[in-house]
C-alpha cells in the first residue's frame, strides 16, 4: 500500500474519533493538517522523480572491448581500424535520455584518433542517428568507424586510452562517458601486423580487469546502406 493511501486512512481514523467521541480537539486537528502537508510533500517529491527530474545518461562496464579490422569502404581496400564494445546504456530518472550521437576518442602516449561513425545493434545494424534510452537501458553492440579522411591507428605495445562520448539532444557538446585504460604485450602487438588479426579484451567481473587475447579470422562486411553512409 502507498504511502498516500495510508495517509488518506489516517485521516480517516482521525474523523471517525472526533465524530465518536463528539468533540473538536485542537491536537486532533494539527495532526490531521500534518498529515496532509506530509502526504502532499511526498506526492510532490514522487512526480518531481518521475515526470520532471532529468536524470543522467550513464553506461555499465564494457562486457568486451574490440581493436580490429572493419569490412573496408570498397573492394580491394585493405580495412581499417575499428573499435567494438558492448554495454548497457541507461538513464537515471524516469523521462529517459535521447542519445544524438557517440564517438570514442583512442589515445595511445601522445597519439590520438577519434572514430566517429557509429554504428549499434545486435542482429540488425543501425547507423547511429538518435536513441532513445529509459531508465530500464537499451543492451547493444556498438561499432565506431573511422572517418573516410580519419588518419589510420596503430595498434603498438603499451597502453592504450579509450574514452567514450555521447552527445544528447539537450548537450551542448558531447560528455564523456567512461574511460578505460587497456593494455598490448609485445607479442599481442605481433599478431596484430597482420591483415586480418584482431584483440579482444573481456572483462572478469571476479578480478575486475581486462583479459585480452587475438583472434585473426576475416572481417565480417557491413550492410552495403551502413558502407554508403560513412563513406
Amino acid at each position: 500500500m502507498s504511502f498516500p493511501h495510508l495517509m488518506r486512512i489516517s485521516l480517516i481514523i482521525v474523523s471517525w474519533q472526533s465524530d465518536v467521541w463528539g468533540e473538536s480537539n485542537t491536537m486532533t486537528e494539527w495532526v490531521a493538517v500534518g498529515i496532509s502537508g506530509l502526504a502532499l510533500a511526498v506526492s510532490a517529491i514522487t512526480a518531481w522523480l518521475t515526470l520532471f527530474r532529468s536524470g543522467d545518461l550513464r553506461m555499465t562496464q564494457p562486457t568486451v572491448v574490440f581493436f580490429g579490422p572493419d569490412s573496408g569502404r570498397s573492394d580491394g581496400e585493405r580495412p581499417r581500424l575499428k573499435v567494438f564494445l558492448r554495454t548497457l546504456l541507461y538513464s537515471t530518472a524516469r523521462r529517459g535520455q535521447t542519445v544524438e550521437s557517440m564517438h570514442v576518442n583512442l589515445q595511445r602516449a601522445e597519439s590520438k584518433q577519434n572514430f566517429s561513425i557509429w554504428v549499434y545493434g545486435d542482429d540488425r545494424l543501425t547507423r547511429g542517428s538518435g536513441l532513445h534510452v529509459g531508465s530500464e537501458g537499451v543492451a547493444c553492440n556498438h561499432h565506431f568507424l573511422l572517418p573516410e579522411d580519419g588518419a589510420d591507428f596503430r595498434l603498438l605495445p603499451g597502453q592504450c586510452t579509450v574514452r567514450v562520448f555521447a552527445k544528447r539532444v539537450s548537450d551542448r557538446e558531447p560528455r564523456q562517458l567512461m574511460q578505460l585504460i587497456l593494455s598490448i604485450s609485445e607479442s599481442q602487438a605481433r599478431e596484430l601486423e597482420k591483415d586480418d588479426a584482431g584483440i579482444y579484451f573481456d572483462w572478469g567481473p571476479d578480478q575486475q580487469a581486462y583479459h585480452a587475447h587475438v583472434e585473426i579470422r576475416k572481417p565480417r562486411p557491413l550492410p552495403p546502406g551502413l558502407l554508403e553512409a560513412a563513406s
